[in-house]
């Protein structure tokens, strides 16, 4: 019984490897095919942004924005063209993610984001809120996202934010859906009475 467990523990062993330029070969062919696809990556997100080159520049703070309603800290994970959430708009900064800092008052928006291009939504340019799971790029549970739809330009955005708070989102939504109906309505008044 014991000559056939001394054969297989003599068993034999793998080679070792004497083809070292083969296997560096490789190891440098895998390098420069992933340092290609990064670089494929990169001209496609260069693409993108010259494609969106209409976005107007956005708007800055104003001297006095008013007294803030609400404040927020977070994350800032990207805006898309409204109601899709897959296209990424790049432009004007808006592709980069991070953290953010939100206060919202009567005139508007701000979104300080250090690292990154703040902006200013005003409340003009509001146009709704809501709780979503997805934006390009980030996708979280149920009503994870506080997504903002505002108006720039000829074009209708959805920004992502996520609060380092969750809880805060819903009365984001209330604040920025109350100021969103209050201004259209306002405008509009305003456009039946020069009539």
């Amino acid at each position: 019984m014991t000559p056939p467990l001394i054969h297989l523990a003599e068993a034999q062993k793998s080679a070792p490897v004497t083809d070292w330029a083969a296997r560096i070969g490789w190891v440098v062919g895998l390098l420069v095919f992933v340092i290609f696809l990064y670089w494929l990556m990169r001209q496609g997100w260069k693409w993108r942004g010259t494609l969106q080159g209409d976005l107007p520049e956005l708007p800055t703070t104003p001297d006095d924005p008013g007294e803030p309603t609400l404040t927020l800290t977070g994350r800032y994970h990207g805006s898309t063209t409204a109601g899709q959430w897959l296209d990424r708009i790049v432009a004007r900064g808006l592709g980069t993610r991070s953290r953010a800092e939100l206060t919202l008052t009567d005139q508007g928006l701000d979104v300080v984001r250090p690292g990154a291009q703040d902006f200013f939504v005003p409340a003009a340019a509001l146009r709704g809120a809501r709780l979503d799971k997805g934006i390009a790029g980030k996708v979280l549970t149920e009503g994870g996202l506080l997504i903002v739809t505002w108006k720039h330009g000829d074009r209708e955005i959805d920004s992502g934010f996520r609060a380092d708070r969750a809880d805060e989102h819903a009365a984001w939504v209330e604040a920025l859906t109350t100021l969103a109906n209050t201004t259209s309505t306002t405008e509009h008044t305003e456009t039946e009475g020069a009539r």
